[in-house]
């Protein structure tokens, strides 16, 4: 997973960016997010994962709650993030979480790649 989340958010963004352990150390899930430097009241979802023996077991939602917090504790009122638009999994996942699709843009990050913004509003 290197190649599309370097260590950097990891390093930069710290205290909003969380992962969970077994109790032997092993990763089960990661949230990297950050405060938005553009929107004083906006976080940002950049990536998440959670192993695939582990999913559906309420860790995701752990995650992203931790980070929720984290960002309610700074301020921010809104969290962002995107996905691709069909991906059904990551859809049905976040709308569980309380986001909605603010639109679909076409080549958002690059000719055919089209992303779904999605938008959560704390309360």
């Amino acid at each position: 997973m290197a190649p599309i989340l370097p260590k950097l958010f990891f390093i930069h963004f710290e205290g909003t960016s969380f992962v969970a352990e077994d109790p032997e150390g092993d990763l089960l899930g990661f949230v990297c997010g950050f405060l938005s430097q553009t929107s004083a009241d906006e976080a940002y979802i950049h990536f998440v994962g959670v192993t695939p023996e582990d999913r559906g077991d309420g860790l995701g939602r752990a995650l992203y709650e931790r980070f929720f917090e984290e960002a309610r504790t700074n301020g921010r009122t809104v969290v962002r993030c995107v996905t691709s638009p069909v991906n059904e999994g990551s859809l049905a996942f976040h709308e569980a979480m309380g986001f909605e699709v603010e639109r679909v843009v076409e080549d958002y990050d690059g000719p055919g790649e089209d992303r779904a913004l999605l938008v959560k509003q704390l309360t």
